[in-house]
């Protein structure tokens, strides 16, 4: 008789009430063929998240954080909590597992496949482009000048992978964006626990690009698929300001002053240009980006309090 693999999949809430029902009831025929188990990690909810979480998942492991401790300190308090299992899920609250995904997704790793993400759609069913190539300041530019999507057709021009041939068919990734990823618990106990430095966004550029440096390998695998609903960054100042000082700190974090002030100087560029066609998003950035003491100041909860993960 063949045992189911053990898989936790791990969920970090944050005031995310209304999609709990829709969540759970994506898991069973998600992840069909597996022996999972179902942890949320709560930051201090204050809507009715737990009560949803109570009334569809009464069987779940809920972690109670003291407050809202961000995206990375969630996912390792779920693994924690979770215990020892063959592999850990981690999932966004706005994810909704098509059918078979966790399974495709399990075996799919391999000794050096330390992560495995799936092929993601939005809410009407059009594909996201979820892959992405390492940053470089070559790539910081071509954003910059051609915009990401025409960029990202090019492999040294953009770090987010467009073309829509590079979804076809199953490959390494050098990151994936962190709403869907299985990792297995090889690769965890190798690469230890998010960094709960970024308290949201780029912790996952720097866990994947970590696993890399181990030697192991982030893959895409588009016959496992879900929905993302991507509540997105794109229309909150605070959030998209956040989301640029954390890929300038990122960066900074393996390279030197020079490359550092390159990879600056391409970020000044896209959000300048952007605010001028009236983008308060990247308005807000640029002025953070042109004021050194913001860009270094510490950016949690106070920043963003009506964030959900």
């Amino acid at each position: 008789m063949t045992t189911m693999p053990r898989v936790a999949i791990c969920v970090v809430t944050y005031n995310s009430a209304e999609l709990i029902a829709d969540l759970v009831s994506s898991l069973a025929p998600g992840a069909e063929g597996v022996a999972w188990t179902l942890v949320f990690a709560d930051n201090a909810s204050t809507d009715d998240t737990l009560a949803e979480i109570e009334t569809h998942a009464p069987h779940s492991t809920v972690v109670r954080n003291g407050g809202n401790l961000g995206y990375a300190a969630g996912i390792n308090a779920a693994v924690a909590a979770a215990g020892q299992q063959d592999a850990y899920l981690i999932l966004n609250a706005d994810v909704r597992l098509d059918p078979g995904c966790v399974l495709t997704l399990y075996e799919t790793l391999a000794p050096e496949i330390g992560i495995v993400v799936p092929r993601l759609t939005d809410a009407n069913g059009a594909l996201i482009s979820s892959l992405r190539r390492t940053p470089t300041v070559l790539r910081a530019w071509g954003d910059a000048l051609l915009g990401a999507e025409r960029a990202g057709q090019f492999s040294r021009l953009g770090e987010i992978v467009t073309d829509p041939n590079n979804y076809l068919s199953e490959h390494a990734t050098d990151w994936a964006e962190g709403s869907t990823q299985l990792i297995s618990a090889e690769c965890w106990s190798s690469c230890g626990q998010w960094d709960e430095s970024y308290f949201l966004y780029s912790e996952e550029t720097e866990y994947d690009l970590r696993v890399r440096d181990f030697g192991l390998v982030t893959w895409y695998q588009p016959r496992a698929s879900a929905e993302h609903l991507e509540g997105g960054s794109a229309g909150n100042p605070r959030q998209w300001s956040l989301l640029i000082a954390n890929r300038i700190k990122h960066f900074a974090s393996g390279h030197g002053k020079a490359s550092t002030f390159g990879f600056w100087c391409a970020t000044l560029v896209r959000e300048g240009t952007r605010s001028l066609l009236g983008r308060r998003t990247s308005r807000a950035a640029f002025r953070d980006l042109i004021t050194p003491a913001r860009l270094r100041e510490p950016r949690g909860p106070q920043w963003l309090a009506d964030v959900k993960l």
